[in-house]
């Protein structure tokens, strides 16, 4: 099985649930398939838990969801050694983390301690118990959720975490038309359990490998890497994207590519996956934080700004 050929059954069955979202569907398959992770940021309601829940049903590996909360300890997440007195022996008890795909649902209520286990399974596909090293089977993905309206008794997520998050997505609001079609559908039905796995979890390690041999220019590598310098020197930022960032970008885009049937990177998938790999990586100084919308304003201002490279995207390259 290809990436083009998954992505639109994926699309598919998620859309039995998720009503009116394609894009925001498509890309959290582009994160999936480029093995990163997602941050999805909305108001309560809006079906952040449904769209990991559904992606979860489509997929044929495992999946596991935990709630964060302020008494939730790194050890259930990454797991436990503890003493058996049966065998007299110290046994390692795997935590939520040991799965395909993981649902952290609103991460910012758990604290900082809670929410740095996940950074090395995260990062590296493991984690790290009392001195012991296990890896993580692929492929792993979280997706996780947050509420950016309800502060009272959460914990930001800090700048390190943020940055291991291939994308920070939101749903939105549904339009009327949607909002009927979701009545309907909820009223006949347990739908989700009514959703077949369309891959298996092998079939997903695959496609990642293919997703990570698509060819990408080296102009494309260089256009990414000007986008990242310049948003460096944009008004009110502390911190651009980082190095972390720009690999991310080009993994999402190679993702992109392989959804679309392509062997090869255009200068459209790296405006495609660029905005939602970048918002959440701008760093702002302190008087402009504040102001709605301004990091996506930065982001649209340098892909009209930063000049796009015009090759045979087809030949040559990494």
């Amino acid at each position: 099985m290809k990436a083009s050929e998954l992505s639109p059954m994926l699309i598919k069955n998620i859309e039995k649930i998720i009503k009116g979202k394609t894009e925001t569907i498509e890309l959290v398959i582009y994160a999936l398939f480029a093995g990163g992770n997602v941050l999805m940021e909305d108001v309560p309601g809006t079906g952040k838990t449904m769209l990991a829940r559904a992606l979860a049903a489509s997929v044929g590996g495992e999946f596991k969801r935990i709630q964060f909360t302020p008494d939730l300890l790194p050890g259930d997440l990454t797991g436990i050694t503890y003493f058996d007195p049966k065998t007299s022996e110290f046994i390692f008890r795997k935590g939520a983390v040991f799965t395909n795909i993981l649902l952290a649902d609103e991460i910012n209520r758990a604290t900082p301690r809670t929410q740095s286990a996940l950074l090395e399974a995260m990062a590296e596909g493991q984690v790290t118990v009392d001195g012991t090293t296990y890896n993580l089977k692929p492929p792993f993905f979280v997706i996780a959720t947050q509420n950016p309206i309800e502060t009272q008794g959460t914990y930001p997520l800090p700048e390190a975490q943020l940055d291991r998050f291939a994308m920070k997505l939101s749903l939105g609001y549904p339009t009327a038309q949607d909002y009927i079609d979701i009545v309907n559908a909820n009223f006949s039905g347990d739908t989700l359990k009514e959703l077949s796995p369309v891959c298996t979890a092998e079939n997903l390690t695959e496609i990642q490998a293919e997703c990570e041999k698509i060819y990408i220019h080296p102009d494309l590598i260089g256009y990414i890497a000007e986008l990242a310098e310049r948003s460096r020197r944009a008004e009110g930022v502390l911190l651009g994207l980082s190095t972390r960032g720009i690999i991310s970008i080009v993994r999402l885009a190679r993702a992109c590519a392989g959804a679309k049937g392509r062997s090869y990177v255009t200068p459209e998938d790296i405006k495609k996956v660029f905005p939602h790999a970048a918002v959440h990586r701008l760093i702002l100084a302190g008087g402009y934080r504040h102001r709605e919308g301004y990091s996506m304003g930065i982001i649209n201002e340098l892909l009209a700004s930063v000049e796009v490279p015009t090759e045979d995207w087809t030949t040559g390259g990494i």
